[in-house]
């Protein structure tokens, strides 16, 4: 069973784009915090697979609380889930993902998840590209260079 925390923006963008496959792919299980359960449901009033999307509570309200001075709610949560269960991280805001690799925690983020779909051949070259395309219409922002080489990466 592959298991993994998440952030809220790569399960936003793909439940709004129709592609949880690219998740489920790979993870047979993923857990988010209170706070991010908060920002897709509540805020963003989107439905989530509540055997796929298990919401855990944090303990670790120390590490938060110092976390919370430079990032926003369901980041911190986030990384403290992930510290405390030794899970991978699937976040994308670069502080976020730099204060996580600073706590030791392995970092996915979107673009990840997509070259690992590819690899592992449960996506085809013009299925990752729709889908990575698809993200970006919906807001998901890439820096150039990264974007540049994910698409040298496979081939795009």
């Amino acid at each position: 069973m592959k298991l993994i925390i998440s952030d809220s923006t790569t399960v936003i963008t793909l439940l709004n784009i129709g592609r949880l496959d690219v998740l489920k792919n790979i993870f047979s299980l993923v857990y988010i915090p209170q706070k991010v359960y908060d920002e897709v449901v509540i805020e963003e009033k989107i439905v989530l697979d509540k055997e796929f999307f298990v919401v855990k509570e944090i303990s670790d309200k120390n590490l938060y609380n110092l976390l919370s001075k430079s990032l926003d709610a369901g980041e911190c949560e986030s990384i403290v889930l992930a510290k405390e269960m030794e899970l991978s991280l699937i976040i994308d805001e670069k502080k976020g993902r730099k204060i996580a690799s600073n706590l030791g925690v392995n970092i996915f983020g979107f673009i990840g998840l997509l070259v690992l779909n590819y690899k592992k051949e449960m996506l085809t070259k013009e299925d990752t590209l729709d889908v990575f395309y698809k993200a970006k219409e919906q807001g998901f922002r890439v820096g150039i260079r990264l974007e540049n080489e994910f698409l040298e990466l496979i081939g795009g």
